[in-house]
């Protein structure tokens, strides 16, 4: 029997939340204007957005950072299951 755990569902590992959605809404940041601002297409900026974020770009999560002045933790945070 292996020592480590297999994957099977995202329900038995936890997810990675993005909440980019609340910082702009509170900055009252536009998707358009983040996605000039970062030099990323709209789609991009829109997945981040929406929470639908398939794979993490550290350039682009290091861009938005960069533009909206905050960490990777301000951004990102891990649900447990």
């Amino acid at each position: 029997m292996s020592e480590f755990k297999s994957v099977y569902t995202m329900k038995e590992h936890g997810k990675i939340n993005v909440r980019l959605k609340e910082i702009m809404d509170d900055r009252k940041i536009t998707r358009n204007y983040l996605a000039r601002a970062t030099y990323t297409r709209f789609e991009v900026i829109d997945k981040w957005y929406r929470n639908e974020v398939e794979k993490m770009d550290l350039d682009i999560l290091a861009r938005i950072c960069y533009v909206l002045e905050c960490t990777p933790a301000d951004l990102i945070w891990y649900e447990h299951p």
